[in-house]
């Protein structure tokens, strides 16, 4: 750094002789010519003085010969004056340009002086910079000292960061390799677990089958035995006595209270036909076979087509606890007589509605997470729900046994729907996408990527429509397993319905709006809105009523709207029975009943007495 610093100082040194020479030479080639002028004329002058002294001494001459001689040489004389005269005028202005010429010389000295000051002065700023910058260029020095001192720090900081981080990425490695080996474990273990929770199921149906066939074959123990014993019967009764074809063939229309009918004496029957009596029995009880899992007509309910009558709900029947805790989905049977209910309890609770009551018939159990969202089959024979353990299940309405346990999702499944031949179904997962699933083969028969995680789903014939957190209904060909078109509203989709001739389509979303969507022609036909609704949740549940005619929603401060479809207004607001937030709404299809359920654990039954 010495060496540097002297290296520095002779630079400047040398610089500033070289500016003091450079302005030597330009300032000495302005004066050379004052310079030069100057002395010319101090010579001129002198020359002057001289030729005075001699002009002095000849007139004096001159004079003293003329006083000697007054009247010789006259014309020499005149001829000398006359020459003196011309020499001195010329004289004279040789003096007067060269007066003129010392003022602009004089003048000039006095700019070049000024310029020399300027001059001086800028040195003066220039030395005075150039102190400034020798200060700056110390100070310099000094912080790049300094910065070479900092950066050998940071390498040495650097070199133990990088050691560190090939130390934590060795570490990395070999904990990558462990998540790999544990994800392995946990998929073999959460293989396992699933079968032996479907061998766990099976041992259950098996031990409910069992129980069952003893149940029976007490009951026709039980039946033969009361069969075999003798009636006792006074001998003053007369009992009518009817043939099995006569029995068979009249109903209670047929015996009016004007006929007499038929007497025989009395007697005693020591034994009747068991088989006879077993039948009339189990046709008085209705009892019919739990063993059968394939659905028939017989044990199927009757499915009502679009209702004649739909009763707009005005009163609530009954307000019940559905299950414990929040209760996130309702739906009705096809024939109106059931209703299942679906809550974080992990149980979908099935209810009977009889009297403007609802009483519960049973609970189906299998599921290890909340319920998101169930369905009943067109014959009602099946229920299918989806739930947040990434499964989806179906159980047999009859029996309540479980018969499928479809996995295969990465996410909870928020909706799941029959397809309308009842041997597939479509669910919509957390996981961005769509599953569809062949109930006799009990495998997953195409999976559909969406992009955004879906809310909820309905079916046709040969069209899947699904609703997203991304604002979009995606309309889904499921044989080409294609999008055939998207339509963005204005919010998170939460639920979709279709009306009874599924030509239109009723969204809710989470800007508080309720629209209906002509499948025909894609289109917004109608949007609902009311002062006051608010959309509760990200899978809030809306329904449209069986005839098309109203839609009903459920709103975050468990108040119930009914809309007319043709006004766009509200028909009916019903409040003051849920304690919070409505999220799910189901219509009967009969027209008769609307089922509200709540985040809390409450459900209301609603009708128009």
């Amino acid at each position: 750094m010495s060496g540097a610093g002297c290296r520095a100082e002779c630079w400047w040194k040398r610089h500033i002789a070289e500016q003091l020479k450079q302005r030597d030479r330009v300032q000495r080639q302005a004066f050379e010519e004052i310079i030069h002028q100057y002395n010319r004329l101090l010579e001129k002058s002198d020359l002057q003085a001289v030729l005075s002294e001699r002009l002095q001494a000849d007139k004096s001459d001159l004079q003293n010969r003329q006083d000697l001689s007054p009247g010789v040489d006259v014309s020499r004389s005149d001829a000398l004056l006359q020459e003196m005269a011309q020499i001195r005028i010329r004289h004279q202005e040789e003096l007067t340009e060269l007066h003129k010429k010392r003022g602009e010389l004089a003048q000039n000295v006095i700019e070049l002086n000024n310029q020399m000051q300027l001059k001086d002065k800028e040195i003066q700023s220039n030395e005075a910079k150039m102190l400034q910058y020798q200060q700056r260029i110390s100070e310099l020095e000094a912080e790049c000292r300094e910065l070479r001192s900092n950066l050998q720090d940071l390498e040495r900081a650097n070199q133990t960061l990088k050691d560190e981080y090939d130390a934590l990425q060795i570490t990395f490695s070999a904990l990558e390799d462990k998540l790999r080996r544990t994800t392995e474990d946990n998929q073999e273990l959460v293989s396992r677990w699933m079968a032996e929770k479907a061998q766990e199921a099976n041992r259950l149906n098996a031990e409910n089958e069992k129980d069952s066939r003893r149940r029976q074959a007490k009951l026709q123990k039980d039946l033969a035995e009361a069969a075999k014993e003798p009636l006792p019967l006074e001998p003053d009764d007369d009992i009518e006595v009817l043939s099995e074809d006569t029995a068979e063939g009249v109903g209670p229309a047929d015996v009016s209270p004007s006929r007499t009918p038929g007497r025989t004496p009395s007697k005693r029957i020591s034994q009747p036909p068991a088989s006879g009596l077993l039948d009339s029995i189990s046709s008085i009880f209705g009892r019919r076979s739990v063993n059968s899992y394939s659905s028939s007509p017989d044990s199927a309910e009757t499915q009502t087509g679009a209702c004649a009558e739909v009763r707009v709900p005005s009163t609530a029947l009954h307000t019940f606890d559905a299950h414990d805790g929040e209760v996130n989905a309702v739906c009705f049977s096809p024939g109106s007589r059931l209703l299942a209910t679906g809550g974080m309890d992990r149980r979908v609770k099935l209810w009977e509605v009889v009297s403007g009551r609802c009483e519960q018939k049973g609970a189906l159990t299998g599921s290890n997470a909340g319920i998101t969202s169930i369905e009943f089959d067109s014959t009602g024979s099946h229920l299918l729900a989806a739930s947040n353990d990434f499964a989806s299940r179906i159980w047999t309405v009859d029996d309540l046994r479980l018969r499928h346990t479809l996995t295969g999702h990465s996410g909870k499944v928020l909706s799941a729907r029959f397809l309308l031949d009842n041997v597939r179904i479509v669910s919509g997962s957390y996981d961005r996408t769509l599953k569809l699933w062949d109930l006799r083969s009990k495998v997953c028969m195409k999976t559909v990527f969406a992009g955004s995680s879906c809310n909820d789903i309905v079916c046709t014939e040969q069209c899947v429509m699904s609703g997203h957190f991304d604002k979009k209904v995606r309309f889904w060909d499921i044989r080409a397993e294609s999008i055939v078109r998207e339509l963005e509203l204005l919010g998170r989709i939460t639920s979709l319905d279709l009306n009874h001739d599924r030509t239109e389509l009723l969204t809710c979303s989470r800007d508080d709006l309720l629209k209906i969507i002509d499948l025909r022609n894609n289109v917004v036909r109608q949007s609902f809105s009311a002062q006051g609704f608010k959309c509760g949740s990200d899978w809030t549940r809306v329904t449209f009523s069986p005839d098309g005619c109203y839609v009903a929603a459920g709103s975050a401060d468990g108040t119930l709207f009914v809309w007319n479809v043709l006004t766009g207004k509200v028909e009916r607001t019903l409040d003051k029975h849920h304690s919070s937030a409505i999220n799910a709404v189901s219509w009967s299809p009969s027209g008769a009943h609307v089922v509200s359920v709540e985040k809390g654990s409450k459900a209301v039954l609603w009708s128009d007495m």
